[in-house]
């Protein structure tokens, strides 16, 4: 049975779409899935389960219990997960909102959503409320006990956060005569909703906060009960919008704290000020005793949420990218003023779908390209079990683009090329930066004369292309200044791990499409967007002077999809949006019926495979003594269009296995014997679920 190894996933970009449960397991949507991460796992392996079943972009997450998890979708749909020994299964699905859901909160029995369709519903056994004619950013509720009074707090994008004493009135159990204070039912609580905002003129024509108490009354056959909420507190300190608001756990700590994030790209922690406690009446002041993030807000969108661990001991912030920050204090059983809360490693990934994959020739460290306009590297870090598996994590960010990148692929294991939704071909080179920090980690090891290189990269204002900084200047003393004991922190890889760009390659008419390499790493073929024959060529350079080899390869009339040189690199296998498969530079055939998405050949050279969106996955050989002569000698029916296809072998008997992706996000595996034409069997199936 096929189990994942290593799951690179980024949070979704919304405020309330993570939590914690008080086994320090965070939940957050990645996607359409949610994405489960461990973060007491001694081994540090990350996110360990990605759960499907939303049908669109899961916007909320909130755990009810330690077995139980309710997320929210931007269709409006909650889900609920349930637990059963270490198994996650959907149980229950709801229509819920008629649009996005953008926040959730639960209060014992009692769950409240706030959606972007103006409504907020309160979920219980019986009954649903609807309230607010606004948006409604962010909500947590805090009780430290049932002796204690309720508190709610809220944050708005003005960038202020305000906090509201809720306490229960004197019940009447009969309502037949009631007070006229029983009698204000909804007009009431309209004028409540309305009174959330009101101010009133001070002396010198500014606004002052409105201090009023606000009498709520519910009904039920039982009789009626009040309760009465006040203003508390209003806590200024952010320099742009809240994004998210939580209170601390009721665990280890004796500091009652509320977390708040930014777009300011700040996370700060609110307290009471303990000089002030011991007032009775009045509003409370209440001061930011610890601040995290960047100075400034200069990282782009800031924070969008952020959960504390189930201890209260830790901290995450997921920001605008889907990376995570993850702050720790050694001990909060002292007071705030005591607390010493140092940066610890998070997980990221991208937050787009990704487009390129390649391993660097020896093997320790993987590349991936996608969307989200990054490429990333990641590599898997030996744990202190010497018989545990390897840590895999992200460790640098070579590249961050201004276009959707399309496909990477290694020259040599600290050089690679990439394309993006652009006519450039660009080639980067590994600042000294990431040797040491892998050599240090121990994922790879180099030789003194890879150690001579430039300290790091930087990108000048308003340009696309990395510079290599100079010794001496600010950008390498902040780049020296990365501990290489430790992998990079999310800031420190969005802004210090970037590769000096080294080289761009022209040629095409139109923007890159598809990216191959040589096995030899001596040669690079690109091929870009086409609707003629004129420009579906492929072009092939020398990576040692990038200058063009031979003459554009034609025949295809439409757009090349996939680039693939033979083991022995004398033959380059292209296919088509044309349905053509081309044998460069020997033969065409037209066999499948739609476009080939695919090709690979197999490790010996012998065969290739080809996939196609017609639902078949087509093996071919020579026909004959003819070199221009292949067949197709077997075609592979699967269930859904076949996107991507690889061939390799395995085993002390070197059985051949074939991996075909589907459109659904299935890994379909076949297996056949090491002989001179074989027949494949399908073995396994990998489910995207």
């Amino acid at each position: 049975m096929a189990h994942a190894s290593y799951i690179s996933a980024s949070a979704n970009r919304f405020s309330h779409v993570a939590d914690t449960s008080t086994e320090n397991l965070v939940a957050f949507g990645s996607s359409k899935f949610v994405a489960l991460w461990s973060v007491d796992n001694e081994n540090d392996y990350g996110v360990s389960n990605a759960l499907p079943g939303h049908e669109a972009v899961v916007t909320c997450v909130r755990f009810i219990d330690d077995r139980t998890i309710l997320s929210g979708d931007e269709k409006g749909t909650l889900l609920l997960w349930k637990r059963v020994d270490s198994q996650w299964s959907k149980v229950c699905a709801i229509k819920a909102h008629s649009k996005p859901i953008s926040t959730i909160t639960i209060f014992r029995n009692i769950v409240a959503t706030g959606a972007s369709d103006s409504v907020v519903k309160l979920w219980d056994i019986r009954r649903k409320d609807e309230g607010h004619e606004d948006w409604v950013r962010g909500l947590d509720f805090h009780q430290a006990d049932r002796e204690q009074q309720l508190v709610l707090a809220s944050g708005s994008q003005d960038g202020n956060i305000r906090l509201w004493n809720i306490k229960p009135l004197a019940s009447n159990p009969s309502p037949a005569n009631p007070s006229p204070e029983g009698e204000l039912a909804d007009d009431l609580l309209d004028a409540f909703e309305a009174s959330l905002g009101e101010v009133a003129e001070g002396e010198e024509g500014g606004k002052q906060i409105s201090l009023k108490r606000h009498v709520l009354t519910t009904k039920s056959a039982g009789g009626t009960r009040q309760y009465s909420v006040t203003f508390d507190a209003l806590l200024v300190g952010h320099e742009a919008g809240i994004t998210s608001l939580r209170w601390r756990p009721n665990g280890q700590s004796k500091t009652i704290a509320l977390l708040s994030t930014s777009t300011d790209s700040s996370v700060i922690l609110w307290t009471p000020s303990s000089s002030l406690t011991q007032i009775k009446n009045g509003p409370s002041l209440w001061v930011n005793y610890q601040r995290f993030g960047d100075v400034g807000g200069q990282r782009l969108g800031g924070f969008v949420g952020g959960i504390w661990g189930s201890s209260g001991n830790d901290l995450l912030a997921l920001g605008w990218s889907g990376g995570w920050r993850r702050w720790k204090c050694a001990d909060s059983s002292k007071g705030a003023g005591s607390e010493v809360w140092n940066e610890v490693g998070a997980i990221s990934g991208h937050s787009g779908p990704v487009k390129g994959l390649d391993w660097s020739p020896n093997g320790d460290y993987l590349i991936s390209t996608g969307v989200d306009q990054t490429t990333r590297i990641h590599g898997g870090i030996p744990t202190s079990e010497p018989s545990a598996i390897a840590s895999w994590h992200e460790l640098s960010r070579p590249q961050i683009h201004g276009y959707d990148l399309l496909n990477v692929v290694f020259i040599d294991r600290l050089k690679f090329a990439s394309i993006a939704d652009e006519k450039v071909i660009r080639v980067f080179e590994a600042p000294r930066s990431f040797v040491e920090v892998l050599e240090h980690l121990k994922v790879s090891k180099f030789s003194d004369e890879e150690h001579a290189r430039p300290a790091g990269a930087s990108v000048p204002a308003l340009g696309l292309s990395n510079k290599a900084v100079g010794e001496g200047t600010s950008q390498a003393l902040e780049i020296t200044e990365l501990d290489v004991a430790r992998r990079p922190f999310e800031g420190e890889l969005a802004s210090s791990t970037l590769w000096p760009e080294v080289e761009k390659i022209f040629g095409h008419g139109y923007e890159s499409i598809t990216l191959g390499i040589s096995n030899s790493r001596k040669y690079i073929a690109t091929a870009c967007k086409a609707t003629s024959a004129e420009h579906a060529v492929v072009r092939i350079y020398d990576t040692t002077s990038f200058r063009p080899f031979g003459q554009p390869l034609v025949g295809h009339t439409l757009t090349v999809t996939r680039i693939a040189f033979s083991p022995d690199d004398k033959l380059v296998l292209t296919v088509s949006r044309d349905q053509v498969a081309e044998f460069t530079p020997l033969a065409a055939d037209k066999s499948h019926g739609r476009i080939i998405w695919d090709c690979a050949w197999s490790p010996d050279g012998s065969y290739f495979v080809t996939a196609s969106r017609d639902k078949t996955v087509r093996v071919w050989r020579k026909a004959g003594e003819d070199p221009k002569a292949w067949a197709a000698v077997q075609t592979l029916k699967t269930p859904e269009a076949a996107t991507s296809v690889a061939v390799s072998t395995t085993g002390p008997q070197l059985q051949t296995c074939l991996a075909v992706g589907l459109e659904n996000g299935n890994i379909l595996i076949y297996t056949a014997p090491p002989d001179i034409a074989p027949e494949w069997k399908h073995n396994l199936t990998i489910d995207s679920k």
